[in-house]
């Protein structure tokens, strides 16, 4: 962890926070503390949430903590939307989204499709039903390959791909994506069975970036997070914070570190270090 360079008291103007596993004190919600500290900032400090979930996944928290009015950062910076408007959209190019599908096909993977609002699987399986519960969304049900072909006509790509495996097939694909698209995409082991890919240019740092005013830099933002992802947000943040719970990666490089999530982290350090 970085020194501890700030008073009891910090200045900033934009507040950017991971969802799971760090703002939610659960799966699928935010704590009643969490709403209380953030609506005591909100008037003055802008609050955006930064996520891997696609926006209807990340829009009823809004509402609970009273920021509907704010951007959000979906798909780890893939996506970018303030309202109904769409800020930037970085898609996985529908190709590669084909031959994904062929190299899963041989090893019986199964494919999560996303772009915007859309969220295409085939099968309701144990995994998807958690995904339903965790963020409040729900799929289409279609074969991928009419998802593919629906996109190809439509000219859209994938915000995202979730590869949905075993431990067995996924440690024996996870090197031949390496291999063949690690100038592309990233590719992210979210566990054991579950691979993400999504867009090699866009982060969650320069995702964040693209908000900032004209009179803005990274200086003004304190930023919130727990796993591999928001290393670069933390770390280029004017100040980076790590709940209790997140990888030793994120704390090394984190100004402060709470408690974990499921003990409400994020509040806790906003009530003892106000924002003003």
């Amino acid at each position: 962890m970085q020194p501890n360079k700030f008073s009891a008291v910090l200045t900033y103007k934009i507040l950017c926070s991971d969802l799971d596993g760090t703002l939610l004190s659960t799966k699928s919600d935010v704590s009643q503390a969490t709403i209380s500290e953030i609506n005591k900032i909100k008037s003055a400090v802008r609050t955006i949430l930064v996520s891997a979930r696609m926006p209807r996944g990340m829009r009823y928290l809004q509402r609970r903590l009273g920021i509907e009015e704010q951007p959000i950062i979906c798909y780890n910076g893939a996506l970018i939307l303030d309202g109904d408007e769409i800020i930037t959209s970085t898609e996985i190019a529908i190709d590669h989204v084909k031959e994904i599908f062929a190299m899963a096909t041989v090893r019986q993977i199964k494919l999560g499709l996303y772009h915007n609002d859309e969220w295409y699987v085939e099968e309701n399986t144990e995994r998807v039903r958690k995904e339903i519960r965790y963020t409040q969304a729900t799929p289409a049900f279609r074969d991928t390959e009419e998802s593919i072909l629906d996109w190809s006509n439509r000219g859209l790509g994938a915000h995202k791909i979730m590869l949905m495996g075993t431990k067995d097939t996924s440690d024996a694909i996870y090197p031949e994506l390496e291999e063949r698209f690690s100038n592309d995409l990233n590719l992210y082991r979210s566990n054991d069975t579950l691979i993400e890919i999504a867009p090699k240019s866009v982060s969650k740092l320069t995702a964040i970036q693209k908000l900032l005013k004209e009179n803005e830099t990274m200086e003004d933002v304190i930023s919130f997070g727990d796993n591999y992802n928001d290393v670069e947000m933390i770390q280029h943040s004017g100040c980076g914070v790590a709940v209790g719970n997140a990888r030793d990666e994120v704390k090394a490089v984190a100004n402060f570190v709470t408690l974990p999530n499921t003990e409400d982290g994020v509040a806790v350090f906003l009530k003892e270090h106000p924002l003003l």
